[in-house]
């Protein structure tokens, strides 16, 4: 905010006027509006928007919410409930196989705790590209290489946690105190010990509060997975979608929905108790 104030011939100020913006910021997000409306306009004519699908679209929903309409309830006994605790299985042991890998790598990307340039640019290379490829694509990549099935599935949430788990630690670990650290150093203590009573007390209750969120994280993820072929209640939902048992698809997706309520509640709780 800026203001202008006038000046008489002797020299007395007359009036003072405020503005809210100076000069070049108003010009500034004058380009910022346009940058965006530019986008959008270029976005639109990009994807190509078919009018008569656009249109027709209410319609359709409100057919396909009719053919899903009652639910398939057999079809949770018979399929769903196996899908679902596959599902778990894989996003828990993704998440316990990323701990491990994320761990390490966290440790190297914090420079106070590893002052060596060429291991904290290797951790955070790894970091990036285990951030950078989505989980789907980790899937295909595992599927190609083990055939279809869980452990496609539960690697594709490891190799994708490692980047989430692995930054988040290593920025715990930068931000600990160096008080009780210095304290350490002092009397003489090995880096190990160092490490396991200076640095892991201060960032334990972060290491938690980063897994559970994670692991919620990755139960929804893997439920998508099996649309690949990697496992889980992805397989279930992608055979009905196959076959237009719309029935089917809502008992899924009904599933899918109390479960993840279900964990996000687990998860809350646990993190009050613990952290």
């Amino acid at each position: 905010m800026t203001d202008t104030t006038t000046v008489s011939q002797k020299g007395n100020p007359e009036k003072r006027q405020w503005t809210r913006f100076t000069p070049f910021e108003r010009t500034a997000r004058f380009l910022f509006y346009i940058l965006v409306v530019s986008a959008i306009v270029l976005s639109l004519r990009t994807i190509e928007i078919i009018p008569e699908f656009l249109y027709d679209a209410p319609e359709q929903i409100a057919d396909m919410f009719n053919r899903m309409w009652p639910p398939d309830q057999s079809y949770y006994p018979d399929t769903i409930h196996a899908a679902l605790m596959e599902t778990l299985h894989i996003a828990t042991l993704g998440t316990l196989f990323a701990v491990i890998f994320a761990i390490p790598v966290g440790v190297m990307v914090a420079e106070n705790v590893t002052p060596i340039k060429p291991l904290n640019w290797l951790a955070r290379f790894i970091l990036v590209s285990s951030r950078s490829i989505n989980s789907l694509v980790w899937a295909l990549l595992f599927v190609a290489i083990f055939g279809p099935g869980p452990l496609a599935g539960a690697l594709a949430i490891a190799f994708r946690s490692i980047g989430f788990i692995g930054k988040l630690f290593g920025e715990a670990l930068e931000e600990t105190n160096k008080g009780p650290i210095e304290a350490l150093q002092a009397t003489g203590a090995s880096k190990l010990s160092i490490m396991l009573m200076g640095y892991w007390p201060q960032v334990l209750p972060t290491f938690w509060s980063i897994l559970l969120f994670r692991w919620d994280i990755n139960i929804r993820e893997s439920a998508v997975l099996g649309l690949v072929g990697a496992g889980g209640i992805g397989v279930a939902l992608s055979t009905a979608l196959e076959l237009f048992y719309w029935d089917r698809v809502a008992m899924v997706l009904i599933s899918m929905l109390v479960v993840v309520a279900a964990v996000e509640l687990l998860v809350t709780q646990i993190r009050k108790r613990i952290i």
